[in-house]
């Protein structure tokens, strides 16, 4: 499952959810209630995957930034319950996600997944 945002300074990416945790959350707390808020989805955590580390800039100030993911089952909710920081959410097809994502480190942490999953 892959969300679209549309940025004004290089137009649409295709993403993992991802999020910032809220108060004393843990990584896998955050992860399910940012699963949850941008997808419409309600999921329980399978296995731990992998993180990546990066950088941003957010009102002028440079953001170092740790993302934790996780393969996770869909057990209710609907893609039409996502939050505005995904314009679209949609199911996609592991042929077509890997072409689909804008990130390659994104699409590093699906193939670390693919064993996980039971698929070769």
């Amino acid at each position: 499952m892959l969300g679209k945002r549309l940025r004004e300074r290089d137009g649409a990416s295709w993403t993992l959810p991802k999020g910032t945790p809220s108060g004393a959350e843990s990584v896998e707390q955050t992860a399910l209630r940012e699963v949850a808020e941008e997808t419409g989805l309600e999921v329980r955590i399978l296995a731990p995957v992998g993180a990546i580390e990066y950088f941003f800039t957010q009102n002028g100030m440079r953001v170092h930034k740790t993302v934790h993911y996780y393969l996770m089952e869909a057990v209710g909710g609907d893609l039409a319950g996502h939050d505005h920081e995904f314009d679209e959410v949609r199911w996609v097809a592991l042929d077509r996600a890997r072409e689909t994502m804008t990130f390659a480190t994104e699409r590093q942490i699906v193939e670390q997944a693919l064993p996980l999953a039971g698929v070769a």
